[in-house]
């Protein structure tokens, strides 16, 4: 019982080490941001989906890519298209709530919300995203 306790109990206990760790040594802890990609059909869109996720900080950086073209299968056709894609900085912990509120916003039927955690960067830059995006 002990030893299942333990197994149970080792992504919490890994979980707090790190963050001990991590405040005492100001490491970076890996995957404690990521960069969540949303594709938009046009520029305008694509604004309004920034400027939204902004206001509600969501994120600390959004990048609007220009436009590039697209090819993918939709009800069984393959489509092809011209797409913005954002780059959504953010904390981990906040990917959920971003995607909820951006696929209630968005015109697309399903549209792509995928994220990415950040192993490793600047540590000032992951630093000004963990003071602009609010904590849970």
């Amino acid at each position: 019982e002990v030893l299942t306790l333990l197994v149970l109990m080792y992504p919490l206990l890994r979980g707090l080490a790190l963050h001990l760790h991590s405040a005492l040594t100001g490491s970076y802890i890996p995957g404690t941001h990521s960069i969540a990609f949303v594709n938009c059909l046009n520029e305008q869109i694509a604004k309004d989906i920034a400027r939204a996720i902004m206001d509600k900080k969501l994120a600390a950086y959004v990048n609007i890519l220009p436009k590039s073209s697209a090819l993918y299968f939709w009800k069984g056709e393959l489509e092809e298209s011209t797409e913005i894609l954002l780059l959504v900085k953010t904390r981990t912990s906040k990917i959920g709530e971003l995607s909820n509120y951006v696929r209630s916003i968005h015109p697309f039927e399903i549209p792509e919300i995928i994220s990415l955690p950040i192993d490793q960067g600047n540590p000032l830059y992951l630093q000004w995203i963990e003071e602009s995006v609010p904590r849970d």
